[in-house]
């Protein structure tokens, strides 16, 4: 059974997701053992309450120092025991004593294809924002392991979504959410929890 810590800074939808696909059985072999957050207001800590899941919030306003913060949420992911760790609409960025002790063990969902609208940045709505106003005409998802860099990590999974001409920002981010993160995010945990994604230099491999 993989054992799941899932980061998160707001809505928590991505964490819905899991959760939905857990109970479904479209994820299978994997259970969310802690929900981590880096702000109070995140309504993504009442949906771990809602699904009895025990849930942290660690602030820079608690932990002012950098090494101090990255040294509390080291230790939070090594109490709880975690086999992998998903940044499901993290905003944090992931200290590289974090990194070195998860190595392909930290994926990440990002609301674009992958090299494409990534990087430093490309976060949050910014990132439709800068996608409409290029005018590409096909957008979407992509599921990667974290390493040092920023989106830099080995691809997994990736969704393209269409863009419709006359979306809003609020209205491409939301196809995005339903066509592809909340598809790719649940399907890659579940891959990962059925030992079919190996990575070999630097590129995901995935089993039939």
């Amino acid at each position: 059974m993989l054992r799941l810590a899932v980061m998160v800074s707001g809505g928590g939808t991505n964490l819905q997701a899991i959760l939905d696909a857990i109970e479904s059985g479209k994820i299978t072999n994997a259970k969310v053992v802690k929900v981590i957050s880096n702000s109070k207001k995140a309504y993504a800590l009442e949906r771990a309450a809602k699904a009895g899941i025990p849930s942290v919030c660690i602030t820079r306003a608690d932990h002012p120092e950098k090494e101090e913060f990255n040294r509390a949420l080291l230790l939070e992911l090594q109490e709880s025991g975690a086999d992998l760790v998903v940044l499901a609409g993290c905003l944090v960025v992931i200290p590289q004593c974090v990194v070195d002790a998860y190595p392909n063990r930290i994926i990440n969902i990002h609301p674009a294809l992958i090299p494409s609208f990534c990087g430093t940045g490309y976060y949050g709505l910014g990132v439709h924002e800068a996608v409409l106003a290029r005018g590409v005409k096909v957008t979407g998802a992509t599921v990667h392991f974290v390493d040092g860099g920023t989106d830099t990590g080995p691809i997994i999974l990736q969704k393209a979504v269409e863009v419709h001409q006359g979306d809003t920002p609020k209205e491409l981010q939301l196809r995005v959410m339903q066509e592809a993160e909340w598809v790719i995010l649940p399907k890659a945990i579940d891959l990962i929890a059925n030992g079919k994604v190996s990575v070999e230099d630097g590129h995901v491999n995935i089993a039939e």
